[in-house]
């Protein structure tokens, strides 16, 4: 599916975060879900507000500070990035190049020292995608998908989202389907303008009988994609479907997903830059454009490695980031005796494959040869059109004579798989004036983590229209070091990051809260206390003791060893390490909210939270790899505090949220990233941080027009550590002291036109402080035109002035060759669109 559906059509863009306001009214024994039309001016109810909460009430009267924002508000977001409807959202930093395998997502200042989700849990129809949300090269966001079957996205930030979740200290967000209320269906196709990207959505339902309902949807795209691969880099798609029975006090649900998407990894690539550290100037390198370019290529499309057994197999980089997802959920609801009981049960059979082209170096293709080979060393083509062709001029190569000293990172994720269960019981008790609600609940949870990694080093050029190929470096006398462009089956000289995992994580967490409203006044509290256990197997050089990590081995099978085949990265299988630990933490959270008028409340909280630590914590000093405990039991998990006060204001078409933050954390992880000369470093951090900052989100309608904002503005440092205590008081990498959305809108029955503006302030690109990264502002407009009913068509503009907006500069300091790598925005990107509801 090649092919552009060149409409020439109308749009759809960019919304930020609706304020859960209004809508959010008390939940019954099913909260209704919103329902899309043909007309803007029907607007029916929303779903309620039940995420991270005990009971569903209008938020003017509850001391959390929370958003959503609903399928409508997504297709005009541009958008199917999970990462990038998540930036749309107050409070939410999140660092994604338009996909959703090589992502950053965090909130109110909580420290983004690595890629995943790590303080902020996302779920889908209330249970956690997975159980932690930074397991390596398997962010959360890869594993969901946006399309017509989503009713709604909400979020929680701080507040009681600590309590009511495992492993969300930071906040929740929460993906919510449709479920069949309204009868009818909706499909839509929409095709790249200026990109070759088609896509097909679907979505139906309606009811079989008065008491049973259904609801299906999915999509299926295919296509090249916004930045040039030479390939169809997007391919794949997903189908839900939900039936649900009521009865005269409740409802039976029963849902299943199946996703099997694949999508390109936009990692770094190279940029220029001079000037000051202080002051630089990014720019494009000659003959590649990091807004349309890309280091996928057909010609680069596979490289032999081991897999889990050290068998040689050969990977298939085209897959990029390859998700597949196969669950099956039930999800109960009923009123008995005055209580309102509920669960959700799901299994879900999780897989996929990682795929980064990354960099150990970017060095002028003159000058790399000799490094590798020698005085007098020469280079060739491996692979594409001119393969087994000498490179006559390296100084000329592609208008920049460069090459890439890089470092293929592949992950076979082959398992994933997890159990979430999430039992409670309610009851709302009259007592004395008030009403006193108390809640109760058990969860449990089982998540597997079965990985096999490699790192391979290889030599390639920097092409652009995804021409770049493999490139063999030769000795002077015509010896190849390299083999078909691999220079290392592994990381050139060492054993190390040659490594599986096969581990279990078992989490038992009971809970409860109390809340009393009198009057204009509620107060309450909740307590979760986390059991955790930690079970399996690794194995790795990088573990220690006699393991041996290389070995030689035939990889092309041609009966010879060449140079990159005498030490082979393998896996040392006949001595594995242990994991065989336990743990355990308390969370509570107290609030108090007072209505001091119809329109106006203000609320305040104190929280404490904690986040139980993943793999990223093995191959580490923080575990024996012999025992499989931990040298230090505080390394289980990191608490995190937070304080926050806000108010709120609701009326006459303004609607107002501002709120103060206080929050801190400890954070040991595993970091990536660049020294001053660009470089790539591994780095094992031990940390504390803290932010204080406030967040506002704003709604204001007057008519046809509306205007959203969303702004937060965080101070955030890093408090303690203790690696390399020089950097104590610097600013955490990547955080800006603003980021901010708004969205002007006119909408009348027969069209909608507006824009959507995302954007920060300029941050630090590593944690030494001294090389800023560039803010950006990223305006996209859109319009939708419904010239008959059940018809609507839509022209989606994203970064409509072709910004260079950098994500992350892999660099502490302008190196000498004044070219660093980084992961920027997509340009400039056209996306047209028809709609049919019936």
């Amino acid at each position: 599916m090649n092919t552009r559906f060149r409409l020439t059509l109308a749009l759809s863009a960019a919304a930020i975060a609706l304020p859960a306001h209004a809508q959010q009214a008390s939940t019954g024994t099913e909260a209704p879900t919103a329902h899309h039309g043909d007309s803007a001016e029907a607007k029916p109810q929303k779903q309620a507000f039940t995420t991270g909460v005990a009971k569903g009430r209008d938020l003017l009267d509850s001391a959390i500070s929370a958003s959503s924002i609903d399928e409508e508000q997504i297709q005009k977001i541009g958008t199917r990035s999970i990462a990038e409807v998540l930036g749309n959202m107050p409070g939410i930093r999140a660092e994604t190049a338009g996909t959703d395998g090589l992502t950053a997502v965090t909130i109110r200042g909580l420290p983004m020292a690595a890629d995943g989700s790590k303080f902020l849990q996302i779920q889908e129809d209330g249970l956690p995608v997975l159980e932690f949300g930074d397991i390596h090269f398997a962010s959360t966001t890869a594993f969901l998908r946006t399309d017509l079957s989503l009713s709604q996205v909400q979020a929680i930030r701080g507040g009681s989202a600590s309590t009511f979740a495992s492993n969300s200290p930071g906040g929740l967000v929460n993906f919510l389907s449709k479920t069949g209320e309204e009868d009818g269906g909706t499909l839509q196709l929409s095709s790249g303008i200026d990109h070759e990207l088609g896509r097909a959505d679907f979505n139906y339902g309606g009811h079989l009988s008065k008491t049973v309902r259904f609801n299906v949807g999915g999509f299926y795209r295919q296509g090249e994609g916004p930045r040039a691969t030479g390939y169809d880099a997007f391919k794949g798609g997903q189908i839900k479907l939900n039936v649900t029975k009521t009865f005269g006090n409740g409802y039976v649900r029963l849902y299943g997903k199946y996703l099997d998407d694949r999508e390109p990894n936009y990692a770094m690539v190279p940029v220029a830059v001079r000037g000051t550290n202080a002051d630089p100037t990014y720019s494009t390198i000659p003959g590649f454009d990091p807004r349309k370019d890309t280091l996928y290529s057909r010609y680069k499309s596979s490289i032999l490695a081991l897999d889990g057994n050290n068998n040689v197999t050969n990977l298939d980089l085209r897959e990029g980031n390859r998700s597949k997802v196969a669950s099956i959920g039930l999800e109960a609801q009923f009123d008995i005796a005055g209580w309102t009981f509920s669960n959700r049960m799901r299994y879900a059979a999780i897989s996929g494959t990682y795929n980064e082209s990354s960099s150990m170096a970017l060095l002028p293709a003159a000058a790399l040869a000799p490094v590798f080979a020698g005085p007098g060393a020469t280079l060739r083509y491996a692979t594409g059109p001119d393969a087994g062709k000498t490179i006559a001029n390296p100084a000329t190569l592609n208008g920049n004579g460069l090459l890439m000293y890089g470092l293929e990172i592949h992950s076979d994720l082959e398992k994933l798989d997890n159990f979430t269960n999430d039992f409670r019981g309610s009851r709302v008790w009259n007592v004395g004036e008030g009403k006193l609600t108390t809640t109760a609940g058990f969860y449990a949870s089982s998540q597997a983590m079965v990985q096999n990694l490699h790192l391979i080093n290889d030599v390639f050029d920097i092409a652009p229209g995804g021409n770049s190929a493999y490139v063999d470096v030769l000795t002077a006398g015509g010896v190849p070091v390299t083999q078909g462009g691999v220079l290392a089956y592994g990381i050139r000289g060492t054993a190390a990051f040659r490594r599986r995992y096969d581990l279990q994580y078992r989490v038992f967490a009971p809970y409860g809260s109390v809340n009393y409203q009198i009057g204009a006044l509620s107060v309450g509290g909740s307590l979760r206390y986390d059991f955790g256990k930690v079970s399996g197997t690794l194995y790795g050089a990088d573990l220690g003791g006699n393991r041996v990590g290389v070995a030689p081995v035939d990889m092309n099978r041609d009966g010879a060893i060449s140079p990159p085949e005498r030490s082979v990265a393998v896996l040392p299988l006949s001595q594995p390490g242990l994991a065989d630990y336990s743990y355990k933490y308390a969370s509570y959270s107290i609030g108090v909210n007072y209505r001091i008028a119809e329109p106006l409340s203000v609320f305040a909280r104190y929280s404490r939270g904690a986040r139980a630590s993943a793999e990223r914590l093995f191959f580490s000093p923080a575990v024996n790899p012999d025992s499989g405990a931990l040298t230090d039991p505080a390394m289980a998990y990191g608490p995190v505090k937070q304080a926050e006060a806000g108010v709120k204001f609701r009326k006459d078409g303004v609607t107002l949220f501002a709120t103060g933050f206080w929050a801190s954390t400890t954070d040991k992880n595993l970091q990536i990233g660049a020294d001053a000369s660009g470089g790539t470093v591994v780095l094992q951090i031990d940390r504390d941080y803290s932010a204080k900052g406030v967040e506002l989100e704003g709604l204001f309608e007057h008519g046809p027009l509306s205007l959203r904002l969303g702004a937060t503005y965080t101070k955030a440092k890093i408090d303690a550590d203790k690696a390399d205590k020089t950097l104590v008081g610097n600013t955490p990498r990547h955080q800006p002291d603003l980021i901010f959305q708004a969205t002007p809108q006119f909408e009348v029955k027969r069209f909608t036109i507006g824009t959507n503006l995302i954007g920060t302030t300029s941050s630090f690109a590593q944690d030494g402080n001294l090389l800023k990264q560039p803010g950006y502002t990223i305006v996209s407009p859109f319009v939708q035109v419904r010239p008959v009913k059940g018809l609507q068509i839509g022209l989606n503009v994203y970064n409509v002035f072709d910004k260079l907006a950098f994500v992350s500069v892999n660099s502490a300091a302008i190196p000498a060759s004044g070219v660093v790598t980084a992961q920027t925005l997509n340009g400039r990107t056209v996306t047209a669109s028809v709609r049919f509801s019936f």
